[in-house]
């Protein structure tokens, strides 16, 4: 009788060690994980951050490309070439392209002809297509603190599921019936064993 008293004492003191590392190691990871989650958002927010200042920048660009070429056409329809020579050298460097590509389609003449050049292809703001890549930028960054913040809901689930083993391990302990120590057991194990094969499929990160 004593030999499977100590028998289940050793399973017992094994399995609370065990529990004990895993929580530990769990609540490491639970607060590395959190970490990241930070890191991931706070990076998120700059990029969003950027994002609007250079879509701000876009939107003054080409307020100035549309004012520009309006004064541009206007002096073009009555005929003031000096004017409109004026107004097409104060063009962007961006905008020229369009325009010459606009002019290129006989607009005058050509019915089909786009009716501006800021429907021309050849019209590109590069703080636009800076603004949409911080954007998509951000938007990888929030996904990945989603991620982490699972992550570190797993990990404290993790930490859950290791405190009810230690429970079930430690009362086995202080029970005189047998076949109640040995089903205490038996579920604190259980759980311990599922929750580390579980915990094994997880990512980690590690500070170094």
């Amino acid at each position: 009788m004593s030999d499977r008293i100590d028998r289940v004492e050793l399973v017992a003191t094994v399995l609370l060690a065990l529990a004990a590392v895993a929580t530990a190691w769990s609540s490491y990871q639970a607060s590395r994980w959190n970490g990241e989650q930070a890191k991931a958002f706070s990076r998120g927010n700059t990029a969003r951050i950027e994002s609007t200042r250079a879509s701000g920048l876009a939107d003054a660009q080409t307020q100035i490309d549309v004012a520009t070429f309006t004064q541009w056409a206007n002096a073009y329809a009555v005929g003031e070439k000096k004017l409109a020579t004026f107004y097409f050298r104060r063009f962007r460097l961006e905008f020229k392209p369009a325009v010459d590509a606009w002019i290129a389609t006989r607009p005058l003449r050509n019915p089909a002809a786009p009716l501006t050049p800021f429907a021309m292809p050849q019209y590109k703001v590069a703080a636009r297509a800076q603004a949409d890549r911080l954007q998509t930028q951000a938007d990888a960054y929030s996904a990945q603190g989603r991620a982490n913040v699972q992550q570190a809901t797993n990990y404290v689930l993790a930490v859950v599921l290791f405190a009810v083993a230690l429970f079930f391990a430690g009362m086995s302990t202080k029970l005189r019936a047998r076949r109640l120590q040995m089903v205490l057991l038996g579920l604190g194990t259980t759980i311990a064993l599922g929750a580390i094969v579980w915990l094994a499929t997880q990512p980690v990160t590690v500070a170094v």
